[in-house]
């Protein structure tokens, strides 16, 4: 069971050879003995009792396509039944007293909560190395990142310990663990996924998607967590649509546009090897492919940890000990208390990253910075625009290099930074774009570490990734494969 698609298992659940209380045990049971620091919190009793009531939809007839697949959440997500900790001691018993809108609309589907996931510290980190409850292992390489801040969802997909999980976007979060662990995940267009209830990092940035074996399921799942939220003030509202609508659309004509700068020195020849391969494969079903520049692609880095730091500076000013969260057991007065209590509950990431924030919204810098990286994301904006004139989807690596070592760069902040330079540019412009599997490279010791492709699309062109995706998932096996 744990090998099949959503959409295979749709089928299975509404044809009645299996049932979701089954499905759910099965999956339960492999995650009881998995070894990955995948999962935060699992309750069985509490899932249990979902796939019971999903088994009751199915047997009327009232069931959604969705109705009885487990899923997970990033433990960026609020939950009212289960800790939602981001990661982080400041939050390590926390308790929500409602559920996202994501969490929200995908029970409202059916989908049964099989538990919280791993991440980053607030969702700051490139390896997942940085949660308060230790790294979680990439299942293709066990002394190997995962990826990050959705390392706990991709490897768990990878693992087969799920069939669905969510996760976030803030400079490529869903796309780079999607990457270094073999599966497929898709950030949509800023605004299409609702963002209540979602423990916020970078607010102009942060962006919920799916991450699952296919495109298809991404679709799938899409189709039930977009849409507008009055209670999320940055929520676009636009007219509903099947995301899946155009899945065997002919690639005949196809222009896929090849920025120059992601083949830049800095690209390992492993990836690019896979990524030009999966190229050629694009050609042979009849795409074009069209040389591009994307200019402004090396300051996304600095415009986006500016920026970034900036409003997690100011998200993260909540958490002062005082209405929720960690409270410091001594301190001598109230100041002292918010010092303590936020030194004790933060992690090293996090306070880098405030602290920054924090000077470059400071009295003479902010012009200096803040205003001036706002100024250059316009400017990256711009960029892809005037390349949308010349190609309909943009495709190149993920990151420069397969997943590094556990511990490789801890210490070294800025190596992590460098890992994000080909997705923070389609974050700071608020564009769709995904990551499929398109081969392996070489880890330490010989081992086999996944490669990704990434998919760029224009504002809320969504449907047509998933197809550009789904095609070459017809005509190569990288995503069925797994290290189970």
């Amino acid at each position: 069971m744990h090998t099949k698609t959503l959409a295979q298992l749709s089928d299975l659940l509404h044809s009645k050879q299996v049932s979701a209380t089954e499905l759910a045990q099965h999956f339960l049971d492999r995650i009881a003995v998995s070894d990955l620091n995948a999962f935060l919190h699992v309750d069985p009793a509490l899932t249990l009792k979902q796939a019971a009531a999903a088994d009751a939809l199915l047997a009327s007839g009232k069931a959604t396509a969705l109705t009885g697949i487990p899923i997970a959440h990033k433990d960026i997500f609020v939950t009212r039944d289960l800790r939602s900790t981001a990661g982080s001691h400041m939050l390590e018993n926390y308790v929500s007293p409602f559920d996202a809108t994501v969490v929200e609309k995908l029970a409202q589907a059916g989908m049964v909560t099989l538990g919280k996931l791993n991440c980053d510290e607030f969702a700051m980190g490139s390896a997942n190395e940085n949660s308060f409850f230790g790294a979680v292992k990439n299942p293709w390489d066990k002394t190997a990142v995962p990826g990050g801040s959705s390392g706990g969802s991709a490897a768990a997909i990878a693992a087969r310990l799920t069939p669905a999980t969510t996760g976030t976007d803030t400079g490529g979060s869903i796309r780079q663990p999607a990457a270094f662990c073999g599966v497929t995940g898709i950030k949509p267009t800023y605004g299409s996924v609702s963002r209540y209830g979602m423990i916020a990092f970078a607010s102009s940035l942060d962006q919920g998607g799916p991450i699952a074996q296919t495109a298809e399921d991404c679709g799938m799942l899409l189709n039930a967590m977009v849409g507008f939220d009055e209670k999320d003030s940055t929520s676009v509202e636009r007219k509903a649509e099947d995301f899946n609508r155009d899945l065997n659309k002919s690639l005949q004509g196809l222009r896929i546009g090849v920025p120059k700068e992601f083949f830049s020195k800095g690209l390992a020849a492993d990836v690019e090897q896979s990524v030009r391969a999966a190229l050629a494969e694009y050609v042979k079903l009849g795409a074009t492919l069209v040389d591009i520049s994307l200019p402004k692609t090396e300051l996304s880095i600095p415009v986006y940890y500016v920026i970034a730091p900036a409003e997690a500076s100011s998200n993260l000013s909540r958490f002062d000990g005082v209405r929720y969260g960690h409270r410091a057991a001594d301190y001598k007065d109230l100041n002292d208390m918010y010092r303590q209590s936020r030194t004790e509950g933060f992690g090293d990431e996090v306070k880098r990253r405030i602290l920054v924030g924090a000077y470059v919204l400071s009295h003479g810098y902010y012009d200096a910075y803040y205003l001036q990286a706002q100024k250059i994301r316009r400017l990256i904006a711009q960029d892809f625009a005037a390349a949308f004139e010349k190609c309909d989807v943009i495709m190149g690596p993920v990151a420069p290099t397969v997943a590094w070592d556990l511990g490789a760069q801890s210490d070294d902040p800025v190596a992590n930074y460098l890992a994000d330079i080909f997705t923070l540019s389609t974050s700071l412009a608020g564009l769709p774009g995904m990551s499929i599997p398109c081969g392996f490279g070489q880890g330490e010791k010989n081992s086999k570490r996944p490669v990704g492709l990434q998919l760029i699309g224009n504002y809320f062109d969504e449907a047509r990734l998933l197809n550009v995706a789904h095609q070459y998932q017809q005509v190569t096996d990288w995503h069925q494969r797994s290290p189970v």
